[in-house]
């Protein structure tokens, strides 16, 4: 007796078809589970064998082989339980095997038989558009999510029996649809708005510009300046997600199990902010089996790193390769994966162990080679890929308690996206670059020249304020988008003027 069910597996952030073959010969029960299960997959004949005798089907009293096909990549997790079942009941007769063809089928099953939900449905749904198959079978939890593929039936179901009787025809089932496009222009709300933030107009500005031209920034100011405030509303100003972005943003989160079951589609820019006590596989991603990072989690959004110099110095350097690739490929010695990672840094520290160097208000009880010791612990090769320092002074306590409110994010997120929309018209020929943060020598070169005033103030800049060689590209980089703000062809000395005040960190008496 033998049966063939479909399912699907997640590799990387992309799922792939996973042929669930039973096999039940008369011989003692046995039942075995090949083709390099995992822990929670081995463990699957436990769960399925009580679901299908509490769901009031028998279980057959045989040898049973399990084959999850192809049978050299490892399969994880519980979404192989219901196929595992429908296969078993399909072998014994139970099922219907013509209509198996048509459907995958996924969920992990509870001992009573009812259905929990899995990670990775929207993956899945793609993949079904992408193979021409009809429809997908999943736990009801994860109708919304699976249903954002358009083209492809999406049958919800509560439990093992509900799917037998829906399989076998004795029961009809309307198919889950969503309007995509309406769940996607109800998703472009933040909650949060620069509006709420009360002075620190130099920072705001600092963030539009990071913004417009797509640059990492980092945040240096004492305790209670509102560094992280201003992090949380840096995504805000940001271009609105397309929709091709917003379902890779999806998938990632899906794949990582951090998407809610109400949440169908992310159509924000992520913000995520992770503790700094984080390991190197959990900014980056990684495991046994890798999984994204939080480096992945922020693609198309905003990563935060706060207490920046508190971080492990090997977690910081790891970072590296993402920033300045927008991807970041895990490898082991059975399989080798790419996950996404083109998110924006920001980042915020103190400008001394005890947080009171530049505060009016508290004395500083650090000596200065406590305060370079603490400023060193990051990198010159990530600082190099931070284009704008800003320093952010603590609120003035008239600014606190003035009734006028701040700008909103709305109106600086248009300036950003007309900004945003001279870049992409400049770089319309370079498939990898669009947005200035991201030009070379050759680009900077073409697209950043100055005039005889700008190369003074850069020269003295360099000369007399002591910055470093390395912020001279990133002072035209950011030159240029503060001139695609103003909607300026020529790149003006006051442009040049303000952008050499974001590289703080570049001087030599340091802040």
């Amino acid at each position: 007796m033998f049966s063939k069910v479909l399912s699907a597996a997640i590799l990387g952030i992309d799922a792939y078809i996973v042929e669930v073959e039973a096999h039940l010969e008369g011989q003692l029960p046995y039942f075995a589970i090949v083709g390099l299960p995992e822990g929670a997959v081995r463990e699957s004949k436990e769960r399925v064998n009580a679901a299908i005798k509490n769901s009031g089907y028998l279980f057959p009293q045989k040898r049973i082989t399990i084959n999850l096909a192809p049978a050299d990549i490892r399969k994880e997790g519980s979404a192989f339980d219901l196929p595992i079942a429908v296969g078993i009941l399909a072998a014994m007769g139970q099922v219907s095997p013509e209509i198996l063809d048509d459907f995958l089928i996924l969920g992990e099953l509870s001992l009573d038989g009812s259905l929990r939900p899995i990670k990775g449905a929207l993956p899945v749904s793609v993949l079904a558009k992408q193979k021409g198959i009809r429809g997908i079978i999943l736990p009801q939890k994860n109708a919304r999510e699976a249903a954002i593929s358009k083209e492809v039936e999406v049958y919800p179901m509560s439990s093992l029996e509900e799917t037998i009787e829906f399989l076998n025809g004795a029961k009809t089932k309307p198919r889950y649809e969503l309007d995509v496009d309406e769940i996607f222009s109800h998703s472009l709300n933040y909650l949060i708005d620069f509006s709420d933030v009360k002075g620190q107009e130099h920072v705001k500005r600092a963030l539009e510009v990071a913004a417009a031209g797509g640059h990492n920034i980092l945040m240096v100011g004492p305790p209670g300046s509102g560094k992280t405030m201003l992090a949380k509303r840096f995504p805000s100003i940001l271009p609105d997600l397309t929709l091709d972005e917003a379902l890779e943003t999806t998938k990632i989160h899906s794949v990582a199990g951090v998407l809610s079951s109400d949440t169908a589609l992310i159509g924000t820019r992520p913000y995520r902010s992770p503790h700094h006590t984080i390991s190197d596989a959990g900014l980056i991603g990684g495991g046994h089996i890798p999984k994204p990072g939080e480096v992945s989690l922020a693609n198309h959004g905003v990563l935060f790193l706060d207490e920046l110099p508190e971080f492990k110095k090997n977690v910081l350097e790891v970072m590296r390769q993402p920033l300045e690739d927008g991807k970041v490929t895990i490898s082991r010695a059975t399989v080798s994966l790419t996950y996404p990672a083109e998110f924006m840094l920001a980042a915020a520290m103190n400008p001394c162990p005890c947080g009171f160097l530049t505060d009016p208000n508290n004395d500083c009880s650090c000596t200065p080679p406590q305060i370079q010791q603490y400023v060193t612990k990051v990198s010159g090769p990530l600082l190099d890929r931070i284009d704008i320092h800003i320093e952010v002074p603590a609120v003035k306590f008239k600014d606190l308690t003035s009734d006028r409110s701040g700008e909103p994010s709305a109106t600086i997120r248009e300036r950003v996206k007309k900004a945003r929309q001279v870049q992409l018209g400049r770089f319309k020929d370079r498939t990898n670059l669009f947005c200035n943060a991201r030009m070379e020598s050759k680009e900077i070169r073409k697209y950043c020249e100055i005039d005889d005033q700008s190369q003074e103030l850069l020269k003295m800049a360099i000369t007399k304020l002591g910055l470093s060689a390395r912020a001279y590209d990133r002072i035209l980089k950011v030159s240029r988008t503060i001139a695609d703000l103003e909607g300026s062809e020529e790149i003006k000395p006051e442009f040049v003027s303000e952008a050499i005040q974001y590289r703080s960190l570049d001087r030599t008496n340091v802040i």
